[in-house]
């Protein structure tokens, strides 16, 4: 049985705002819960005008409280900007309040050098990833035996559960670091498509050292989806994708998700063509049986018994049909 979640971008559609963005992920939480998914992430982007999700940790304690029962969760904190220890209270905060609801997802992306500058303003010194992991491991666990250079230093507030874990990545090393942390892997299977990754989830297994965490590697892949009532449908929704991750690759992307009438009227050059037909090895798409099988096939290839899906098409009510 293949379990499902969602990662939600908060896309600002065209004519819209980031306000009504942010309550379209409200929606579309509450729907999913309501359908039985298993996990409903959000993500973490910086500079990226046409999606409202900056700050995972602070609409995650929105979901949170708009939501009963479902799993909430970053994908993801972008640990390398961030104090480890703080990234522990965060979460611990909103654990206390949604306990055994709440999920850690990290991930190192370096961003654009201008982000890259102003959340790391005035430090002289950073910590590895490898560090921060092993810190943030000794926080949620409150190890004060174990050397370290804040022994006795314990993360608030003191609660009997934890978040879960998970490490994002789409290589070896990021798998290696989930391993040996004895965390949760999410393989992001929309940035490196095909079967390339299958090697580095079996690494992962391979080298996977149980953790007050987990007993057992777990893994999730994730994908971009686009599902449609019929294969045209699809195939516009497609179009407008296209056309927003061409926006968001380039120098001067406008500040909306391009809508489907947009995305026919403005087409592509020959150029731009290339980078589309790039891009389309990333996403699924087709009508809901065509994509099921996909999944399926994914899942079967990975080993994997759940699947995030990101449905990251143009308009609300096109992503709560999907």
């Amino acid at each position: 049985m293949i379990s499902l979640s969602i990662l939600d971008y908060s896309p600002i559609d065209e004519g819209s705002d980031a306000h009504q963005a942010l309550w379209e992920t409200t929606e579309l939480a509450k729907q999913a819960e309501s359908l039985g998914y298993k996990r409903f992430w959000v993500s973490e982007h910086h500079m990226v005008h046409s999606v409202a999700g900056s700050s995972p940790e602070m609409l995650m304690m929105h979901l949170a409280g708009s939501t009963s029962h479902i799993r909430i969760g970053s994908g993801g904190v972008m640990l390398p900007h961030y104090s480890s220890y703080k990234a522990a209270e965060n979460f611990r905060v909103l654990e206390a309040l949604h306990p055994n609801r709440i999920d850690l997802g990290i991930g190192r992306s370096p961003s654009y050098r201008m982000v890259n500058q102003a959340l790391n303003e005035g430090k002289t010194k950073r910590q590895s990833y490898e560090q921060q992991v092993e810190d943030l491991k000794k926080y949620f666990t409150d190890n004060t035996r174990d050397e370290h250079r804040f022994q006795t230093l314990v993360a608030a507030p003191a609660i009997s559960t934890k978040p879960e874990m998970w490490m994002l990545g789409t290589g070896e090393r990021g798998a290696r670091v989930a391993a040996v942390q004895g965390t949760g892997y999410v393989f992001a299977h929309f940035a490196k498509p095909g079967m390339s990754g299958v090697k580095i989830v079996e690494d992962y297994r391979k080298h996977f050292e149980p953790s007050p965490f987990l007993d057992k590697p777990k893994t999730i892949i994730s994908l971009f989806a686009v599902v449609g009532e019929t294969e045209e449908e699809a195939e516009d929704l497609a179009k407008a994708f296209d056309l927003w991750l061409y926006f968001v690759e380039s120098e001067n992307q406008p500040p909306y998700y391009p809508s489907v009438e947009t995305a026919k009227t403005r087409g592509f050059t020959s150029e731009e063509e290339v980078k589309v037909k790039k891009n389309r090895s990333r996403m699924l798409i087709g009508t809901a049986e065509t994509v099921s099988k996909e999944i399926k096939r994914i899942a079967e290839a990975f080993g994997t018994d759940e699947i995030m899906v990101i449905p990251n098409v143009s308009r609300i009510e096109n992503r709560k049909k999907s």
